[in-house]
């Protein structure tokens, strides 16, 4: 099998692009998609291989394309809806919690959904909290949405793959600070299943679990303590919903122990319910209480220096390892 190096916005491009080459019936939209190349250059190109029919600019109007998407995937089509930040889609909140998320299951099943929404959630560099929420838990709290956070490329293009091809609305969450890592992957076609977490690392003292960016400071964190003779075995969820709670209980019952790491918040986190989850169907064989590291609870400040207090970081999560395993 050969092997390409790509960043995360070629292999997200790279996605669409095949996906669109194999079903006529998916089109993208959103803000500067089109003629700007997308406000992160994921659809650089796009609109010059496959016209205006299929790559849409839109007005600055989540509301109205988010919802004109829905109907659309209502009757046949296939669309892709990126927001140019997660934030932005609160604007379209009553498209995608009342019409999106419910529609199969208003019309008893004569109505799918087939449509994924993507573009950058979480913190970025300094963009102050109308740009850095992470909108997981909230989607995640509601029945109908397929929920997929990356952290690296191959993943990101077969989850992509995967989620355009799935017949029920996927949120499909990226992050701005991830989009020029680059990492070799398969130039042949290929798809990550939905639903299935990744062992990144096997290891027996510890479980570490997270997602999305915070996945690459676990591994940070992983390396060091590696050093030190501390084992750690890290998770990556990759799909938040559904979730692979059997990859993580086989985990925890090697390990005993377990750390948490998510970026948003600690109160009703993707964290608090993989914690519960895990009492649940391993309360027996836990050595050592849970332990969650997250942003801190306040909007996410513009200084550089509180930005980085509030967000987790390595000596935080170096912190509660070490307490875990105390």
């Amino acid at each position: 099998m050969t092997k390409q190096l790509v960043e995360i916005r070629e292999a997200l491009r790279q996605a669409i692009d095949e996906e669109m080459t194999r079903d006529e019936k998916i089109f993208i939209l959103g803000e500067e998609v089109a003629e700007y190349n997308g406000a992160y250059k994921v659809t650089k190109g796009l609109l010059d291989k496959w016209g205006p029919k299929r790559v849409i600019d839109t007005p600055i109007s989540e509301n109205g394309f988010a919802g004109l998407a829905i109907g659309a995937a209502q009757t046949g089509l296939r669309p892709i809806v990126e927001f140019m930040s997660w934030n932005f889609s609160f604007v379209a909140f009553d498209q995608l919690v009342s019409n999106a998320a419910k529609a199969h299951y208003m019309s008893g099943g004569r109505f799918h959904v087939p449509i994924v929404f993507r573009g950058p959630n979480g913190a970025a560099a300094q963009v102050s909290c109308q740009h850095s929420h992470n909108v997981e838990a909230i989607y995640g709290n509601l029945p109908g949405f397929i929920i997929i956070s990356c952290s690296n490329a191959y993943d990101a293009k077969g989850l992509l793959k995967s989620a355009l091809r799935a017949n029920n609305p996927v949120i499909f969450l990226e992050n701005e600070l991830l989009y020029g890592d680059k990492m070799e992957i398969p130039t042949e076609e290929y798809l990550v299943p939905i639903g299935k977490a990744n062992v990144v690392q096997e290891g027996k003292h510890i479980t570490l679990i997270s997602y999305a960016r915070m996945l690459k400071i676990c591994k940070e964190v992983a390396d060091q303590l590696k050093k030190e003779g501390i084992s750690v075995e890290l998770i990556d969820l990759r799909t938040i919903k559904p979730l692979d709670i059997a990859t993580i209980a086989e985990s925890i019952r090697k390990t005993h122990r377990a750390v948490l790491v998510e970026e948003g918040h600690i109160f009703s986190g993707i964290s608090a319910e993989v914690g519960f989850q895990i009492q649940e169907h391993c309360f027996d064989d836990l050595d050592a209480p849970l332990s969650r590291v997250c942003s801190r609870e306040t909007p996410l400040p513009y200084s550089k220096i509180l930005e980085k207090e509030t967000l987790p970081n390595p000596e935080r999560i170096l912190k509660a390892i070490r307490e875990t395993l105390r």
